[in-house]
């Protein structure tokens, strides 16, 4: 049966009856179970991106086959804003729910087909080339996946209710790594190393086509949004959504405002808190891959019910302020951890870490910290962005800041908080502390989103989903 919504009446959750809660819950699954998979399959990459680095770059340099592995990673962020504006167009035009059906099936594709990749010492730089390749079709289909889910979910739930809801699509992302870790390290594990190296990481990427069909099916019950078959109905549907959102002057300037005042700042305290975090456990402090898969495994486990409560408190107390703390904290605490991590992990800089001399409990600390600092700002980011733009042109207008800041400024900051880390610059100019160095590009960018945060955003929270544009 599909999810049966009307066009008119108030939104699903505004009345609160029992046939109201079983209708949003079953519109919250079909919303984040696609999504969730969807980071799985991006993701998956992310997790392996050191181990990658020797299957298929050139051999010689484990540097540069680390940084050539983490460009790579950074690829499929580089293309979501394409991935946005194209699917974010047809969005707006055809509708929410069939523009998400070609995300889901893009990414399912993708990643499944990693799965089947020659190594680099098989094809040479064929190999290379055709991993790109893969990386870039991921990035397109998730530049249309986010705003799809966010926006579909929003414009089902009442307005009092929005943050909390919609918070229930940004745990998936976390969830998405975390299921990541878990199915890579059971198959090395269960595996061996050796048969895994030889040919058992293969075996996540194509778990893939299960996902797809289960995501496929929940989507496909799926019917419209409510709003959106209301402006649909009425004729009111934009002919030419990116136009609209970058050439009226108010809406652009929501436009970039989000970009640079949350979603960027967003996409750096994520990344590092998460990806960033593994490398660095592994890479810099030389943490065996067990250890730094369940360091970090526990601290999302314990962090991820944080996304829905930050969400919830939004509705009551605002988007702004919480979103606003998560940039300043992240700013002025993120060289300390990273000391503290070190402190606590491998003291004396051994070539492989001690895991006698760990103290688990100030890592799990030092680690959660930052994620909580994820949560602050990405729990009521979704209901932020939708309430900043109108119904007619939302997938659009909210699809290019989140994945030009998150993309653009969070995928690429492996790559250059690693570059900044090895480079002979930070090496002479540091010494032993040029290992803190790449904590210096996520400060900068969250610098920078406090004071656009601060200057220019407005709080959210009490605009209603279905004005035709917020404040003037």
């Amino acid at each position: 049966m599909a999810i049966d919504t009307t066009a008119a009446g108030p939104a699903i959750g505004s009345t609160d009856t029992p046939a109201e809660r079983k209708m949003l819950r079953r519109v919250v699954v079909a919303s984040s179970v696609g999504t969730l998979f969807e980071w799985y399959d991006f993701y998956l990459y992310g997790s392996l991106a050191i181990f990658f680095g020797r299957l298929f770059f050139p051999p010689g340099n484990p540097t540069a086959q680390l940084l050539a592995s983490l460009a790579t990673f950074g690829a499929g962020f580089g293309v979501r804003p394409l991935g946005a504006i194209v699917f974010g167009y047809l969005g707006d035009i055809i509708g929410r729910k069939y523009t998400f059906l070609i995300t889901m099936a893009t990414m399912g594709f993708g990643t499944a087909l990693v799965g089947f990749l020659p190594t680099y010492a098989q094809a040479g730089l064929s190999a290379t080339v055709l991993l790109v390749l893969l990386r870039l079709a991921q990035g397109l289909a998730l530049g249309g996946e986010y705003g799809g889910a966010v926006t579909y979910l929003a414009e089902h739930v009442a307005d009092k209710k929005r943050g909390y809801y919609t918070s229930f699509v940004q745990t998936t992302a976390t969830i998405g790594f975390l299921i990541s870790m878990i199915v890579i390290g059971a198959t090395r594990i269960g595996l061996g190393e050796e048969d895994f190296r030889a040919f058992g990481w293969r075996i996540p990427f194509l778990l893939s086509f299960i996902l797809l069909a289960v995501s496929l099916y929940i989507r496909m019950r799926m019917s419209e949004s409510p709003v959106f078959r209301k402006i649909k109905e009425a004729g009111a549907v934009s002919r030419n959504p990116l136009k609209e959102s970058l050439t009226n002057r108010v809406n652009l300037k929501y436009v970039l405002v989000a970009m640079f005042g949350v979603t960027a700042g967003q996409g750096v305290i994520w990344y590092t808190a998460q990806f960033y975090a593994l490398t660095f456990l592994q890479n810099t402090l030389h943490i065996a891959w067990q250890y730094a898969y369940v360091m970090i495994s526990i601290a999302l486990v314990l962090a991820t019910p944080l996304f829905v409560a930050f969400g919830a408190l939004s509705d009551r107390i605002g988007r702004k302020n919480l979103m606003l703390w998560a940039l300043i904290l992240g700013t002025l605490t993120y060289i300390p951890i990273y000391m503290g991590l070190k402190h606590f992990a491998n003291p004396q800089g051994l070539a492989v870490a001690n895991p006698a001399q760990f103290n688990w409990f100030m890592i799990e600390l030092l680690l959660f910290i930052q994620m909580v600092y994820a949560c602050m700002i990405y729990g009521p980011m979704a209901a932020f962005l939708v309430e900043l733009f109108p119904t007619r042109i939302r997938y659009t207008s909210l699809s290019l800041p989140y994945h030009f800041g998150i993309g653009w400024f969070g995928g690429f900051l492996p790559l250059i908080a690693t570059a900044l880390t090895t480079s002979t610059w930070a090496q002479q100019t540091f010494g032993g502390g040029s290992i803190y160095t790449g904590v210096l590009y996520p400060m900068a960018v969250c610098l920078v989103s406090v004071v656009v945060t601060s200057v220019f955003i407005r709080e959210t929270k009490d605009h209603k989903i279905e004005a035709k544009m917020h404040l003037e």
